[in-house]
């Protein structure tokens, strides 16, 4: 066992050598708790396909309850995700929405939105409407909070949504430099602990290179995390959006996603460990992908072909699905996997 555990801030800056030993370490910490498995999920929001699985176009919708709207406009962002997703701007819309869905197939939806001044989704008014879409149709619901008090978080466990998902920044400068937005680090770990309280499986996002490609606020960010006992983890990257303020910036390298999913692993070994969605594309994608693989990863999100063959190379057990891989926790305890 390496000495990282006394001071995981080395591993940010450690070397091919080093990284190859700590993500061994990984893969090894994981495959012993979680045994040789690995579900690779595409939902519907994105087209995927590859000679070994494609996405259902219709199985899993991605909703936003403000349209285009978001107050922020962070630079990374810019609203700009908001156009990919589904308006649904009222609860009779929604309720609607996701009734049209589940008559075309849908089996669940994510439910997001563009955030208010104060970093909060606003779902508040749309509560009865998730619970309906629960209770009526049965789809899987996933939800997108932002910051978070604990009376909704406890009203979203009432409804019976199935996972809230919420990104952590571990530094202030970044929060205020690239969300523009008016709170601390203190306030992601009062919506952690919020979450924790509530009893709703939660699932943090960790988004590598936020601070114009480097890495800043990551390791606190999962420090902060650990504390909480989530439902799973899921580390995103930086992908520089066109029409953005940081369209130019540099794409997150392989190497500091790498050392961020190893860091995860090591720091909850009985986490679920996901890479998501949100990642650079291209041609480095396949390098990420296979490096999440060697460090140990329970999900990948829309994976690389390279990616879906080291994991056949190393003998894992693979499976695919459609829903959000926000599920890996739900997916792992009924044995889907």
């Amino acid at each position: 066992m390496s000495n990282w555990k006394d001071n995981y801030e080395q591993l940010l800056y450690a070397d091919e050598t080093e990284l190859k030993e700590a993500l061994a370490e990984a893969q090894s910490l994981s495959w012993k708790n979680f045994g040789k498995r690995i579900k690779f999920y595409a939902p519907s929001f994105m087209y995927y396909k590859t000679g070994y699985f494609h996405s259902s176009p219709a199985a899993f919708p991605s909703i936003s309850v403000t349209g285009r709207f978001c107050a922020l406009k962070c630079k990374h962002c810019g609203g700009k995700v908001l156009n990919t997703m589904l308006p649904a701007v009222t609860p009779e819309q929604l309720v609607s929405l996701c009734t049209q869905w589940k008559q075309k197939g849908a089996v669940g939806c994510l439910i997001s939105g563009g955030c208010l001044p104060d970093g909060s989704v606003p779902l508040g008014r749309f509560i009865d409407a998730i619970a309906e879409v629960k209770r009526d149709l049965g789809l899987t619901v996933v939800v997108h909070t932002g910051v978070i008090e604990l009376s909704m978080a406890k009203r979203l466990k009432d409804a019976g949504v199935d996972a809230a998902l919420i990104d952590i920044i571990g530094s202030d400068e970044t929060i205020k430099e690239i969300y523009q937005l008016n709170v601390e680090v203190q306030d992601f770990d009062r919506s952690l602990k919020a979450l924790h309280e509530s009893g709703i499986p939660f699932v943090p996002h960790v988004l590598v290179g936020l601070h114009y490609g480097k890495l800043k606020g990551e390791l606190k960010a999962l420090h902060m995390i650990s504390k909480y006992e989530p439902s799973a983890v899921i580390v995103i990257a930086l992908m520089p959006i066109h029409g953005t303020p940081m369209e130019d910036v540099p794409p997150t390298t392989s190497t500091d996603i790498a050392k961020v999913l190893t860091i995860a692993r090591l720091t909850m070994p009985d986490t679920p460990l996901v890479l998501g969605c949100m990642r650079p594309k291209g041609r480095g994608k396949g390098e990420i992908d296979v490096l999440a693989v060697e460090a140990g990863v329970n999900a990948i999100a829309f994976p690389a072909e390279e990616a879906i063959k080291q994991a056949e190379s190393l003998g894992l057990e693979i499976s695919f699905s459609s829903l959000c891989c926000s599920q890996i926790y739900e997916d792992i305890r009924r044995n889907l996997w």
